[in-house]
């Protein structure tokens, strides 16, 4: 039974895992130099930190098929803005 249990988990963690290394992640300027722009996207929310940006960012450019992105504009207060370039 604990080998069942085990192997569950670990698949579980292997899929969660694969999820995690598919997902667009932020360049700084001098990276995105190395890398073929594809576009803009922005995102907007009421009230939530600044890792649920990033978290926007990152799932709205894997969206668009970007493998990078690179933050242009950010805004906070009680609502946040971003705009970020993405990459390929």
């Amino acid at each position: 039974m604990k080998t069942k249990l085990t192997i569950a988990g670990l698949s579980l963690l292997s899929v969660i895992s694969f999820g995690a290394n598919a997902a667009a992640h932020q360049v700084t300027t001098e990276q995105a130099q190395n890398l073929q722009s594809m576009g803009s996207i922005s995102v907007s929310q009421v009230g939530s930190a600044p890792m649920d940006m990033r978290h926007e960012l990152s799932q709205k450019a894997t969206q668009e098929g970007a493998s990078a992105y690179r933050i242009t504009e950010a805004r906070s207060g009680d609502t946040w803005h971003a705009t970020a370039e993405l990459y390929k």
